[in-house]
């Protein structure tokens, strides 16, 4: 986590501030443990919120419609279908966006 949000640092804009929201995952825990950039500052969900993280949608998205319904033979199968998912959806910005996108949560500059 600590690597993540020191590359996410490095990625905004001199001058600017990053809000990065975060859901109640053990790794996302402060615990003396996690080291946060200057400019960023972390939001945390409320515990049992996942209509508040877009993330979780997305998730929700790649099972429906990408990895549902499906028999494996193998792990690697497995992990190829995932990999193969993944591909396609992140080929797709304007589909993440739909996906991800909260109208109460825009910003206007």
């Amino acid at each position: 986590m600590n690597l993540h949000l020191a590359e996410i640092s490095r990625n905004v804009t001199p001058g600017a501030h990053a809000v990065v929201l975060l859901d109640g995952a053990g790794w996302h825990q402060t615990g003396g443990k996690l080291q946060v950039p200057d400019n960023i500052s972390l939001l945390h969900l409320p515990a049992y919120s996942p209509e508040l993280n877009p993330v979780e949608n997305i998730w929700q998205f790649l099972r429906q419609n990408q990895l549902s319904n499906r028999v494996f033979d193998r792990y690697t199968d497995i992990v190829d279908a995932c990999c193969d998912a993944w591909n396609a959806l992140t080929a797709d910005p304007g589909r993440i966006r739909s996906i991800a996108t909260r109208p109460w949560a825009s910003v206007t500059i």
